[in-house]
């Protein structure tokens, strides 16, 4: 053993610190149990060599033996239930429970607490390693970029058997169309009973009309998917929609085959609407009008009271990051009315028929104005 290199034994633990304090009882032994020549052999302290001949082979904890500041063990487990449960990082998971069940806590201690039971996070990263962000948040103005799809409510996948079952029976809305814009993450709900191309621009008309009424004056991007209710892939279909949207300032914008990431934004918010609003509250309606009462409330605490946590949000909500970018643009325009689509048909027809306006009546010359003028010049005479 006198002729092996100095640093073995630093170079076999950093292989394995068990071989490690193998090595040093294998040299013991060689040596009588002379702990001084054994620590003079391998460079190492005496106390190192003890800790090996009289303790375990593995690496003991470092945690000191009291700790009169830790969180207790029950609120310790809540944390992380709830950190396994929605996927937040500490930031987001430090409002979630202080909103949710009054607890709170630094920052610092929900990301210890993660670390320590092993919580990762759920990060989606493209072939090449690097994660996407869809848009340049920090500088994107709002009401310019959107995210349009529909949701299926009924699926057993995501929701329980009782939910499922209960909005069968009441005969609840099976579809939620959903527009998210990107700068504030605000949403625009409405829902039907139909899936078809007939409702995807009757909304989108709506929604951009209820826009413009509020002075938004930018050009607006609206990514889709190619479903069967948004141009189903058709050149000839989109060329239509545009040249129609065109009066209000928008566009759609498919996107491409097998890029289903670029509806990011509107994916997630559907996440939550299972987690939120379905799971919670689809029970609790008796008849389809009812439901659009729940539905308006929670569009309205998304807009207006929850807080998010994307990019450049830093736990605002859309109102508040409406505000801080200092536009024309009044708050009241996410109080959007959310509808069933059949009955904005009744009333109004096709989107197409609604974009078209109606032409005035035939032109009548009137003095009125003129004897109002005539009526004031009298009296102030």
């Amino acid at each position: 053993m006198e002729g092996q290199p100095v640093n073995m034994y630093h170079e076999v633990r950093k292989i394995s610190p068990e071989k490690a304090r193998e090595l040093i009882r294998k040299v013991l032994v060689q040596h009588d149990g002379n702990v001084a020549h054994a620590a003079q052999i391998l460079e190492i302290s005496r106390m190192t060599v003890r800790r090996a001949r009289d303790g375990t082979l593995n690496d003991q904890s470092k945690r000191p033996h009291t700790s009169p500041k830790r969180t207790q063990e029950k609120l310790e487990k809540l944390i992380v239930e709830e950190g396994r449960l929605t996927s937040f990082r500490y930031r987001r998971l430090t409002k979630h429970l202080a909103l949710k069940y009054s607890l709170h806590f630094s920052e610092h201690t929900i990301r210890v607490i993660l670390k320590r039971n092993r919580v990762h996070r759920r990060v989606r990263k493209s072939a090449s390693g690097s994660v996407r962000h869809l848009y340049d948040y920090e500088h994107l103005i709002p009401f310019t970029e959107f995210q349009l799809d529909t949701k299926h409510l009924l699926d057993q996948k995501a929701l329980p058997d009782s939910v499922y079952d209960h909005m069968i029976d009441k005969g609840l809305p099976r579809f939620e169309w959903h527009l998210i814009e990107a700068a504030t993450r605000s949403r625009f709900l409405a829902y039907s009973y139909s899936l078809n191309a007939a409702f995807g621009f009757l909304f989108c008309a709506m929604v951009l009309l209820w826009m413009r009424t509020h002075n938004i004056r930018t050009g607006m991007r609206i990514r889709v998917d190619n479903g069967m209710e948004f141009c189903s892939g058709s050149a000839k279909k989109l060329a239509d929609w545009n040249s129609r949207l065109a009066s209000l300032g928008a566009f759609l914008d498919p996107i491409p085959p097998g890029a289903s990431h670029l509806q990011g934004l509107v994916e997630n918010a559907h996440r939550a609407d299972d987690e939120c609003f379905l799971m919670v509250h689809a029970e609790r309606c008796a008849h389809t009008y009812q439901f659009l009462a729940k539905a308006q409330s929670w569009q309205d605490t998304w807009n207006f009271f929850r807080p998010s946590f994307g990019l450049a949000m830093n736990g605002r909500t859309p109102q508040q990051k409406l505000r801080s970018a200092h536009t024309m643009i009044h708050e009241h325009v996410l109080r959007f009315p959310v509808f069933l689509l059949e009955d904005i048909e009744k009333v109004t027809g096709s989107g197409k028929q609604l974009l078209l306006g109606s032409k005035s009546g035939q032109y009548v010359h009137t003095t009125c104005l003129f004897r109002v003028h005539a009526t004031l010049s009298a009296t102030s005479v």
